[in-house]
């Protein structure tokens, strides 16, 4: 009797952060991987601004020196501005108030793992090309502008179909277990009907790069000039990003609701300059620079599975779960997606038993990690002068770094999460509270996701 191998342990749909560092994870532990990418990378990506967290990936893939020797700019804060003016908001709770422009630096908390006092902008077209290549070069094949069309679970392994060729001959790779990191594409999900769409959060964005954007407009030193911009606009739930991309351009970006978002291309542009009007500051400063991309919008932002784990499958990143990207979290859940998968997928193989219940570990890590950027986001969508509140209390504010930095994966039900989720019930209640007329369009009861 003849007994055949599959063509590979693990076949990996997408080539993305989160399917470029699985490959990376597994290849460098000499697992038999591809990577099938549909486009042929570089390609403008949305999602720049990176969390420190994601360099406990860097260093385990001994990629950090690939990152530094990119001179992606440094990104070593963040800030947050709620409208042009200085004045703060007043709150008679034990004498402190919430400024309507706030700043903090990832060096304030020691963050375990973690030497670098930074984390990194960067170009997402150059960025997702090095680390796929890195895949590579650690031994996974990466099969590029490959465009997988189904995966047949048979009673044996599972195949991945694709076409190829100039005849679009349909082809396929059998494999022990098959990893979606499709993104936003989310392959399985779709294929497998378990995708959920997010009730709460609908938000669009419209985005571009700009050259000669005056950072210096909003920057309360010259230290934080390289920082991550969040700008809240007095559009419910709406936001801008201001994003380094190098030493002159800086991506810029208005998230909204899908209510506000226009149909047609050109009422879009127009959105989006409406919006930066309502920030006049923002507005005279962005007229002076140049636009030197094409706008580009992006839709359906949140959403997740009904599992992130099946017989023989896992999603990572963007293909099992997205949250709204106001904290910058899309590439570090997907690089440490791959973190905390490949170890279930070494163990799979290891004991050759690829059941669902063996990728448990990953699937509990990554709910709990998700939940929390999750009920972080909604406190700052419901009332986001509450933030900027316990940013500037000491007696929470590494709290709330400990989740700006990204490590949001140990703790079931964090302290400072509790408070804010309290503290909004409290204002929601109280209509002659200061802040009950600050309250956004989201309600308390967002805390409990459907799904």
């Amino acid at each position: 009797m003849v007994i055949t191998k599959p063509d590979f342990d693990v076949a990996i749909i997408g080539g993305g952060p989160a399917g470029a560092s699985m490959g990376c994870y597994l290849a460098k532990a000499g697992v038999s991987c591809v990577v099938f990418e549909r486009e042929l990378f570089p390609r403008p990506h949305v999602g720049e601004s990176l969390v420190p967290s994601s360099t406990r990936v860097f260093k385990d893939l001994d990629f950090l020196p690939q990152m530094e020797a990119a001179k992606f700019p440094h990104k070593f804060g963040a800030v947050w501005t709620t409208d042009d003016k200085k004045t703060p908001y007043v709150h008679d709770l034990e004498g402190l108030s919430a400024d309507c422009n706030v700043d903090i630096r990832f060096d304030e908390r020691i963050q375990p793992g973690i030497d670098k006092t930074y984390t990194y902008h960067v170009d997402r077209g150059k960025f997702d090309l090095m680390l796929l290549q890195h895949a590579n070069k650690l031994g996974a094949a990466v099969y590029d502008g490959v465009k997988v069309t189904s995966v047949d679970f048979g009673p044996k392994e599972p195949v991945v179909r694709f076409n190829m060729g100039r005849n679009n001959k349909e082809m396929g790779v059998s494999c022990k277990m098959v990893i979606d990191a499709s993104g936003r594409n989310t392959f399985l999900g779709n294929q497998l009907k378990i995708k959920v769409q997010d009730t709460v959060f609908d938000q669009y964005a419209i985005h571009s790069w700009f050259d000669g954007y005056d950072r210096t407009v909003f920057a309360k030193r010259d230290t934080n000039l390289d920082y991550i911009y969040i700008h809240f606009l007095p559009i419910s739930n709406t936001w801008i990003w201001q994003i380094p991309i190098s030493d002159t351009v800086t991506s810029l970006g208005v998230v909204t609701q899908k209510k506000n978002f226009a149909k047609s291309k050109a009422d879009r542009e127009k959105f989006f300059w409406q919006s930066v009007a309502s920030r006049p500051m923002i507005e005279e400063t962005l007229r002076k620079s140049n636009r030197i991309r094409p706008f580009k919008d992006e839709g359906d932002y949140s959403y997740a599975m009904k599992q992130l784990c099946g017989d023989r499958w896992m999603m990572v990143g963007d293909a099992g779960r997205f949250v709204d990207p106001i904290f910058s979290t899309g590439v570090s859940i997907a690089l440490n997606s791959s973190r905390f998968g490949h170890k279930d997928v070494l163990a799979a193989l290891e004991k050759n038993d690829f059941a669902r219940e063996s990728f448990s570990n990953f699937e509990n890590t990554l709910r709990l990690g998700t939940k929390n950027w999750y009920e972080f986001i909604t406190v700052y969508y419901r009332l986001n002068v509450l933030f900027t509140y316990f940013i500037n209390d000491k007696r929470y504010r590494l709290d709330v770094l400990k989740l700006l930095q990204g490590d949001v994966y140990d703790d079931a039900q964090p302290p400072v999460l509790e408070k804010m989720k309290k503290m909004v019930t409290e204002v929601e209640q109280n209509e002659k509270h200061p802040w009950h007329k600050l309250l956004g369009d989201l309600t308390s009861n967002a805390f409990s996701p459907s799904f």
